[in-house]
């Protein structure tokens, strides 16, 4: 049996067996030729012609062994021949051995490189490897998405003839290091965060990752922080000019009565915009509501009908529905907020002598609507999709006269969403304007005669 294998290497065989091998052959071909020859007289050349036909004969079967191994070895499929004996056998097992080693080495290597191919292919952020001369080397899906590249077409290729960017292209040709920059992407809708790496060999990793909805949200916080400073500034700026008047100026009890009063008004302001944001921070990205409190849509109907009629005092045409027995699984205070906003916008932007209709109604897939509709101007079309940003307004100066805060549908999209529901808005310009709540059959309970089919 061959020696077990040790070692990444394999020894030469012995010489001394093997040596000892041939010595005994040529000794059996020299004792049979010399036997054979002494019977004719000639002993000892029957004794040099067998050592020769013995020494032949080993060497014959040794090539053969050999060329059988050397075979094999060019195409290890599988087990090694049979009959192989002795050095070459021996020699055989350990071929067999480093090969197999080689073979699960290999296999090894490729798994690692497959799940690290695959975990780099699942990432959100793409990744390209670029040769010195910036060919693209290999690269993910998402680098294939982010830039516009085709795996089958563009592997090879310079990147910078495939993306014709010149924000991309300017980056590519910087010298290392190179801190991390914003370009749009080749589509023009995206923006991109483009962070190369030199991996030390003259390669580089190009990382891309979709910056758009990040540099979205930051605008939209330097806009609200503008928007909030902008809003606060002109009421305290109207206070604090009236505190130095009366401080200043000897005003009559008519005249000091009219600035107290403006103050006042000023003062409403503030507060009315600071009571909205805290809602509004109270209730954006709170988890939804839990079915454990039921509000009767008559009850919210209702007290939505008494708070209009109190502060439109006859200027509108009011209609109601009574939401019948119905009731809404959510936070009563939140779809209150939510359900007035639309009201109170409605009587602020309505002419007098116009119609605001608030309706309650079941869909047939077992959803809640409540519409507030008016026959006030309208809206038009492009204003819709902007206008439960915060402090968006169609006309901003009637806004801020009727005592607005730009922040009463912004208040009611999310209060609609946190039920899981959607806010549904159609207007045309001297057409009115209609609000829809649409709530989730499973936060409406109602009994099957209270349904009214949509139509």
């Amino acid at each position: 049996m061959p020696k077990p294998f040790q070692g990444k290497g394999f020894p030469l065989t012995p010489v001394w067996p093997r040596a000892g091998a041939l010595a005994l052959a040529m000794a059996c071909g020299g004792a049979l030729g010399g036997l054979a020859g002494h019977g004719v007289g000639f002993a000892a050349a029957g004794a040099a012609l067998g050592i020769a036909v013995a020494s032949l004969a080993w060497c014959v079967v040794d090539a053969r062994q050999l060329a059988h191994v050397l075979g094999w070895s060019r195409e290890p499929a599988g087990p090694p021949p049979a009959g192989l004996t002795g050095a070459w056998d021996e020699l055989a097992a350990r071929l067999e051995r480093a090969l197999r080693l080689e073979r699960d080495q290999t296999l090894l290597e490729a798994r690692r490189r497959l799940q690290f191919v695959t975990a780099i292919d699942a990432s959100p952020n793409g990744v390209l490897l670029l040769a010195p001369e910036g060919e693209i080397r290999w690269f993910n899906a998402m680098a294939a998405a982010h830039l516009g590249l085709d795996p089958a077409r563009d592997s090879g290729q310079r990147l910078t003839h495939l993306v014709r960017v010149p924000a991309v292209v300017a980056y590519l040709k910087q010298p290392d290091p190179r801190p991390a920059a914003i370009v749009p992407a080749p589509d023009g809708r995206t923006q991109l965060q483009l962070q190369a790496r030199p991996t030390g060999d003259g390669q580089t990793l190009l990382i891309t990752q979709d910056v758009t909805e990040r540099e979205r949200a930051d605008a939209m916080r330097r806009d609200f922080v503008a928007n909030v400073s902008h809003e606060m500034r002109s009421p305290l700026t109207v206070v604090g000019g009236f505190l130095e008047t009366l401080q200043t100026l000897p005003l009559q009890a008519r005249e000091r009565d009219h600035v107290l009063q403006l103050m006042q008004q000023q003062t409403t302001r503030m507060q009315a915009l600071v009571t909205d944001l805290l809602t509004l921070a109270q209730i954006e990205g709170a988890p939804r509501p839990a079915l454990d409190r039921w509000l009767p849509v008559a009850q919210w109907l209702q007290q939505m009908r008494s708070d209009a009629e109190a502060l439109d005092q006859g200027r509108h045409r009011l209609t109601f529905g009574d939401g019948g027995d119905a009731e809404l699984g959510g936070h009563p205070t939140e779809l209150y907020s939510a359900a007035w906003n639309l009201v109170g916008n409605a009587l602020r932007h309505t002419p007098e002598g116009c119609a605001v209709r608030v309706q309650w109604r079941v869909r047939d897939d077992g959803r809640g609507e409540l519409s507030v509709a008016d026959d006030g101007p309208g809206i038009a079309r492009e204003h819709l999709p902007r206008l439960t940003e915060r402090f968006y307004r169609v006309d901003p100066s009637r806004s801020r006269e009727t005592g607005g805060t730009g922040l009463g549908l912004a208040i009611v999209k999310h209060v609609v969403q946190r039920h899981g529901g959607e806010l549904e808005v159609d207007s045309e310009p001297g057409r009115g304007t209609c609000f829809r709540i649409l709530l989730p059959a499973h936060r409406v309970r109602v009994p099957l005669a209270d349904a009214v089919p949509a139509g």
